[in-house]
């Protein structure tokens, strides 16, 4: 399977669909869906990007996005690839960081829970290091914030 990364409107049917399935994931692991602070709007243009990832059949199997800050910085918001989907969240995120390149940007940030050990592996692995908490994430230590800087190469 060569999954297909798109754009796509975060109200869709597809994107609402898989961002129900990353909520409901957060939600056992961590005991909260992660929709503080999340508006879909954010992840439309010209504020953000959103991509659905396809099978070979056309159905969904992650999403990813990111909006911009007031910094000149964006951050991955809703990043989900469903089980089984191997190498899917590695193809969104490389997806996402050539879009914020290409949009002129040059540091991207995330923020998971320091719980989800496998999200913070998988940022680790694609060069995301830990960063001091930003934004609504200061003072809540459960929370890791990380960051890469781009370059025009990604």
């Amino acid at each position: 399977m060569v999954p297909v990364v798109v754009a796509a409107d975060p109200g869709s049917r597809e994107a609402l669909a898989l961002m129900r399935e990353l909520s409901g994931v957060l939600e056992r692991l961590t005991g909260d869906a992660g929709l503080s602070g999340f508006e879909a709007e954010d992840l439309r243009p010209p504020h953000g990007v959103f991509l659905i990832a396809l099978d070979d059949e056309g159905a969904p199997i992650g999403c990813g996005g990111f909006r911009r800050r007031g910094d000149g910085a964006v951050e991955i918001k809703r990043m989900f690839a469903r089980p089984g989907a191997a190498g899917v969240g590695t193809q969104i995120l490389a997806a996402l960081e050539r879009r914020a390149v290409e949009a002129g940007h040059r540091c991207i940030l995330l923020s998971t829970r320091r719980v989800n050990a496998r999200a913070v592996r998988f940022y680790e692995r694609r060069g995301y290091e830990e960063i001091a908490p930003y934004g609504a994430y200061v003072g809540r230590p459960e929370s890791i914030c990380m960051a890469r800087v781009l370059t025009l190469a990604d």
